[in-house]
């Protein structure tokens, strides 16, 4: 989940994250916040269904990571956001804020989920189908826009440059004829939400500035992949971002561990075979 615009000036001045360097507790900390996380969008699969509105499902997931899972939903009350999860409905590219109206045959949701557990945080999100009248373009974009994900994953890696993840991500949309949003992007994570200056783009640029990867980065990759272009306004609440032309959006993310050998996915859902 990302709440902040991309800084490229900010970026390129700090492009050095050895100081995000996680140790061994550390990384304890964040495997468990980060299965705490996978597991609330595991519990509220079965109620994402026709006739649900998404403010029910904000509902659940705040009493289940509260009640169950004895965490803090991070996003309530960050920077003034009203609800527990974010839910991002057909063209809305990211931070939907969960209200009364209800899911409909044909609609795709992504829901944004981020737990804060013994002060670290774990931060996921997933697409759901909603019906069986769901449009082909829709489903595929759905699909693409994971297999980006995953295609950014497997190049986690000690001695990766970052930016080049992003030059994949986006080639691998546009491959697909699709666009890959420049305005908002992954983070790095930990007992911050949002770790200062350490952004994950998932698009090229000449501007971006080499950041090489390192055993205990941890941080969020999170492509929000549209079917048309990749221009998105921001909506009178100040929050909700949609595509520009009001075609649909695709999002998926996953907090990544970077190993000695390449990468751990730590909010990994037990239904995903990668």
């Amino acid at each position: 989940m990302t709440l902040t615009k991309v800084s490229l000036q900010i970026y390129t001045m700090n492009s050095n994250v050895s100081k995000y360097v996680k140790d061994i507790t550390a990384i304890e900390k964040m495997r468990a916040a980060g299965q705490k996380a996978a597991r609330v969008l595991e519990m509220i699969e079965p109620y994402v269904k026709i006739g649900v509105s998404t403010d029910q499902l904000n509902t659940l997931c705040h009493d289940f990571i509260v009640d169950e899972l004895k965490c803090t939903p991070a996003p309530l009350n960050y920077r003034g956001f009203p609800k527990s999860i974010c839910t991002s409905l057909n063209q809305v590219v990211c931070h939907g804020i969960p209200n009364e109206k209800l899911l409909k045959d044909g609609d795709i949701l992504n829901i944004d989920i981020t737990v804060i557990h013994d002060g670290y945080h774990g931060d996921t999100s997933k697409m759901f189908l909603i019906g069986e009248k769901v449009p082909i373009l829709a489903r595929r974009l759905c699909k693409v826009a994971q297999e980006a994900l995953y295609l950014g994953i497997s190049m986690v890696k000690p001695g990766q440059d970052l930016k080049k993840i992003g030059q994949a991500i986006e080639s691998y949309a546009e491959k697909n004829n699709y666009s890959s949003v420049r305005e908002y992007c992954g983070h790095g994570i930990g007992t911050e939400f949002h770790e200062e200056n350490f952004q994950v783009l998932h698009y090229d640029s000449p501007s971006i500035p080499s950041t090489i990867l390192e055993p205990g980065l941890t941080f969020t990759i999170e492509p929000m992949i549209n079917a048309g272009t990749k221009k998105v306004r921001l909506l009178q609440d100040k929050w909700t971002v949609v595509t520009k032309d009001r075609k649909p959006s695709a999002q998926w993310e996953h907090t990544i561990l970077v190993t000695d050998q390449g990468a751990e996915i730590l909010t990994l859902r037990s239904e995903e075979k990668i």
